[in-house]
């Protein structure tokens, strides 16, 4: 259905139309877990870390699951559509995260179910996006994880022009076509990359258990509540917060190189060990890749950071399209 994958047939062309045109995306690399049942969003609060309470269908609640340790196992937009709580995620860790859930559920009225055959996922982005999605679906998600629903479809509002789009799979072909008529069909990778450069962390298997939350910048991005009850790794994420100060953070950078997730950075301000770690990586327009680096603060202030050896390839340095800070509560 869509242009998938990488290399693509046109790559670099689909790289640089993603930065400036409306594109449109498979995103059949992410699933959907489903919780179901009357005590779906009370097992969901004590599990994740951030607050479901107040939720209601038009919002998404972006959030992390953790180890007792505070490492993330995976992080997630969480939406509520028809009675039911679906996390979408990459599809590689739908099944081990669902996996372990269903192992604290004990006595608790809550079904789970792999949903991502439900649904198809597609990503637009670009100038226009909101007002084709509008003609093609109806849908108008509202800014900041807002969720519109139709009754065949869903869309989530992720940012300025970007929408995860959802759409049964009877209709998906249609969809597509329709909405291909009006934006270019990229590669998937062009919509990671979209996500890179917007400083949107994504756990993938090869960053499991690597990361506090605040490490990849999940407090900045609203993905972490500090007033709600416990859940897995809590009481180290909130020392983080309330008592010590988080010395690594996410950062933006730009590689001339082929790098590696979870691939050790070096800095000549940490002379003892590795710098940091590569969170996500996406290839660039014009070769390269573009990286979300988690990354020891002194380093990042020294801008001397090379990949995979301390004289390896150096990272240049791009800004967040957001404030890297300690957040207040």
């Amino acid at each position: 259905m869509a242009a998938e994958g990488y290399p693509g047939a046109d790559l670099e062309s689909d790289l640089v139309a993603g930065r400036n045109d409306l594109v449109l995306a498979d995103l059949s690399h992410y699933g959907l877990l489903g919780f179901g049942g009357e005590d779906a969003r009370d097992f969901l609060q004590n599990q994740i870390s951030n607050d479901l309470r107040g939720q209601t269908p038009e919002q998404g609640v972006f959030a992390a699951y953790c180890t007792p340790k505070g490492r993330m196992l995976a992080n997630f937009i969480v939406i509520e559509r028809r009675g039911e709580r679906l996390l979408l995620l990459p599809r590689a860790l739908v099944a081990p995260l669902q996996k372990r859930l269903s192992m604290y559920i004990l006595r608790s009225k809550v079904t789970h179910r792999d949903a991502s055959g439900s649904w198809v996922g597609m990503g637009l982005s670009g100038p226009g996006a909101g007002e084709v999605l509008r003609a093609v679906l109806g849908l108008v998600p509202q800014p900041e994880l807002g969720v519109a629903h139709g009754d065949d479809a869903f869309a989530i509002a992720l940012g300025e022009g970007r929408f995860d789009v959802f759409v049964a799979p009877e209709r998906a072909s249609a969809v597509w076509r329709a909405l291909a008529a009006k934006a270019r069909p990229v590669a998937s990778v062009v919509w990671d990359g979209l996500l890179v450069r917007a400083g949107i962390p994504v756990v993938l298997p090869e960053t499991q258990d690597h990361f506090v939350p605040q490490m990849a910048n999940m407090d900045v991005l609203h993905g972490i509540s500090f007033a709600k009850g416990c859940y897995p790794g809590q009481e180290v994420v909130a020392r983080a917060h309330w008592i010590g100060k988080v010395k690594r953070r996410l950062f933006l950078a730009h590689v001339d190189a082929t790098p590696a997730l979870a691939q050790e950075v070096f800095s000549a301000a940490v002379a003892d060990q590795a710098a940091g770690q590569v969170a996500n990586l996406a290839p660039a327009p014009g070769g390269g890749f573009d990286l979300l680096v988690v990354l020891r603060e002194e380093a990042y202030a020294a801008n001397d950071v090379s990949l995979g050896e301390r004289n390896g390839p150096r990272l240049s340095f791009m800004e967040l399209p957001y404030a890297v800070a300690e957040v207040a509560a």
